[in-house]
């Protein structure tokens, strides 16, 4: 009888108790498992490939009558050839979209630089959709029973954002895959030890920003509220920030958003990992900000868990 007395549930108990019932409910939902597969595959296929950025500066896209050179003279064309002081123009501008590229994206083809912010773009949908569970938790009247046993409401939070996290790589792995299928070129000093950073990366935007919109269903009870937050948020999360388009190339009081935008930052981190040459000192920036906008909104969200998560 003492041993029993003696016995001590582990504090994680709860915890992973919770994210395996919304795990489960995941996989027991064919649909949404497939959405999951299919929507990485649509817009890497689609998306990634028909905008060819990089054909647009191509030789074939570009007429003599288009370029004026001061004091440079003009030979006529021969045999369909035209020349420019003895050297023809695609010779001059065969190169000239990957160069644009790499000054540009810091890539040579926007596919690599597009299928990596992908990984983002799921990341933030992933999370952003974290807080309908608590509404429909509590429509379905699974919330009063969860709150009325020992399990703490911070543990009710973290299951989420747990659950989250596990779904947002499982998705992020698919779209590497894939985009390696697709002609992914990674960079020189890319290693696969880098996909576990690439994981911490994650974790860490998922657990600050699934925090924010659990923080915000805690007291609602209609669903169509966290769409219009979602609705609402999403787009200016996107495209402020450098998932799809780099922050130098945009205006000056978009880039003073994207600056502080965590998108950015895990975007930046990815990339560097994987497609662009590895800098330690910017990787290190970059989790830095996430690792304090995840301690910091994290807290918030268990702070605002004890104080308003009721039946």
């Amino acid at each position: 009888m003492s041993r029993l007395n003696e016995y001590h549930p582990s504090r994680f108990h709860g915890i992973w108790a919770l994210t395996k019932r919304e795990l489960k409910k995941w996989l027991k939902e064919p649909i949404i498992l497939l959405m999951a597969i299919l929507q990485p595959v649509l817009w890497m296929g689609l998306f990634g490939k028909a905008m060819n950025i990089g054909n647009m500066f191509s030789s074939s896209n570009i007429s003599i009558s288009d370029i004026v050179l001061p004091g440079v003279a003009l030979i006529p064309p021969q045999s369909g050839s035209i020349t420019i002081s003895g050297t023809t123009l695609s010779q001059m501008f065969g190169n000239l979209g990957p160069t644009i590229m790499q000054n540009i994206f810091g890539v040579k083809d926007y596919f690599s630089y597009m299928s990596v912010g992908m990984i983002s773009f799921i990341v933030m949908f992933t999370t952003m959709f974290s807080g309908m569970s608590i509404v429909w938790d509590r429509r379905l009247g699974f919330l009063n029973k969860v709150l009325s046993t020992p399990v703490s409401r911070g543990a009710i939070i973290f299951s989420k954002v747990l659950n989250a996290s596990l779904r947002s790589m499982f998705q992020a792995t698919i779209i590497l895959a894939l985009a390696v299928v697709f002609g992914l070129q990674v960079s020189s000093t890319f290693s696969p030890i880098y996909i576990l950073a690439i994981y911490a990366a994650i974790f860490l935007l998922c657990l600050g920003l699934s925090s924010v919109f659990l923080a915000l269903a805690l007291r609602s009870t209609k669903w169509e509220t966290q769409m219009a937050i979602v609705n609402l948020i999403n787009l200016p999360l996107m495209f402020a920030s450098n998932t799809f388009f780099p922050i130098s190339q945009m205006p000056s009081w978009i880039q003073a958003i994207a600056q502080v935008n965590p998108i950015s930052y895990l975007t930046d981190a990815i990339r560097r990992l994987t497609v662009t040459e590895f800098n330690a000192s910017a990787v290190m920036f970059d989790f830095t900000f996430l690792g304090i906008f995840a301690v910091v909104f994290s807290f918030i969200g268990i702070a605002l868990s004890w104080r308003y998560l009721t039946k």
